[in-house]
């Protein structure tokens, strides 16, 4: 149904045509139909529940009115609270693996902005989620009323406290990292339930797929994360701390594959990128990514920590091959991305090595780049970016130089 909005500005009333809220509710259905297309099918989601539902939710209505025009790019956004809603591909990956049906009664930790919610809930019969940063855990509650998910059930509070009395639950989806399975959550799942988690240190996580049989969890791990960590006690209390004054890359040879998947330890969102064992510059492996179609991402991920008030540059050197590299405009170009972030997960910037073009044997690339004195957390990106041809990877260090 259309509705006209009202805007009160000054004295002035202003009426929002119908024909331009049409418009606007079209391109947005538009945009979703190439976000399915283009991040979710083209990388291996293929469940018919789960691209409906993701064909249906309007992720535009769960961020921030500035960051509406990027809403279904596969990007983490920034939504408050220090807190992000996931990428679409993560949320759909997530939702696949719990296998979710009609009939289900599903639990999930880490409510944020509501979206993974709403994507349950146009699948599942009753959905309960949890969101420990009240404020998060209002505004959801209210945009998930608003939309119409009278199905999903929301509250502020511990989550890995679960929800005891709607237990016990056919599904558990964990949307933030503990560092290992919170017990009341084992208790809570249902016999031959099935719970996806991401556990690990602060910066080096991996999902896990959890089955209860027989009272006890059988585990299987798969692909690598980085999940923004919970709130609270249970994150005080990590054993396993990062350590910013001393910032690593960790499996820069990509020699680890610890589940044999061809995607290295250690590096998340992976995109159109293997390990390779042709010819690599050093050891038995080095990382390929390669993209066909323009604007596609081919890349992978690694996040540390990074305290900017102590490390002032960090010394770069990576061993790269080319073979008809192409650039596609600006931002579509090859090349290892530096991106830097404050306390509160404010972007600082980002620093360059590339872009890489053509084709060509390995040669080794070398480059000092600063690091902005209030810079908590730093991100690499390996990757074309949009760029096309076939760009190897080995023997990636970073070494750090102290203000």
């Amino acid at each position: 149904m259309n509705r006209i909005y009202l805007v009160l500005a000054l004295t002035t009333l202003v009426l929002t045509p119908v024909t331009s809220i049409a418009q606007d509710s079209d391109k947005y259905a538009k945009l979703r139909e190439a976000m399915v297309r283009n991040a979710l099918e083209a990388e291996g989601i293929n469940n018919r529940l789960v691209l409906k539902a993701l064909r249906t939710v309007k992720r535009h209505e769960f961020v921030l009115s500035r960051d509406r025009k990027r809403a279904y790019l596969d990007t983490a956004i920034a939504i408050g609270q220090k807190q992000t809603i996931s990428p679409p591909f993560v949320v759909a990956y997530m939702t696949q693996t719990l296998d979710p049906t009609p009939d289900d009664k599903v639990l999930e930790i880490g409510t944020g902005s509501g979206y993974q919610a709403a994507v349950l809930g146009e699948i599942c019969r009753e959905v309960y989620s949890i969101e420990i940063v009240e404020p998060l855990a209002k505004a959801a509650a209210k945009r998930l009323k608003k939309l119409g998910y009278a199905n999903v059930k929301t509250k502020a509070g511990d989550g890995y406290k679960g929800w005891p009395e709607h237990a016990p639950f056919d599904k558990i989806i964990v949307t933030c990292s503990p560092e290992s399975v919170p017990e009341p959550l084992v208790e809570q799942l249902r016999e031959g339930g099935r719970m996806i988690i991401p556990l690990g240190e602060r910066y080096q996580q991996a999902f896990y797929l959890l089955k209860k049989v027989d009272g006890k969890l059988e585990r299987e791990q798969l692909i690598p994360t980085l999940f923004v960590p919970m709130t609270g006690r249970s994150e005080e209390l990590r054993r396993d701390l990062p350590t910013p004054n001393e910032p690593r890359i960790v499996n820069g040879d990509f020699e680890r594959d610890s589940n044999g998947d061809k995607r290295p330890d250690n590096w998340h969102y992976v995109r159109q990128a293997e390990i390779c064992g042709d010819a690599p510059q050093s050891g038995s492996k080095c990382i390929r990514i390669t993209n066909k179609d323009p604007g596609r991402l081919g890349q992978l991920l690694q996040g540390t920590a990074i305290n900017g008030r102590m490390i002032k540059a960090m010394q770069i050197s990576a061993w790269i091959r080319t073979k008809d590299v192409r650039s596609h405009g600006q931002y579509s170009q090859a090349a290892i991305v530096f991106h830097f972030y404050d306390p509160v997960r404010r972007d600082l910037g980002q620093v360059a090595i590339g872009p890489f073009r053509g084709t060509d044997n390995w040669n080794r690339f070398r480059k000092t780049i600063p690091v902005p004195k209030n810079t908590k957390e730093m991100v690499i990106r390996l990757g074309l970016n949009g760029a096309t041809g076939q760009l190897d990877i080995d023997q990636f260090e970073m070494k750090y130089i102290k203000r």
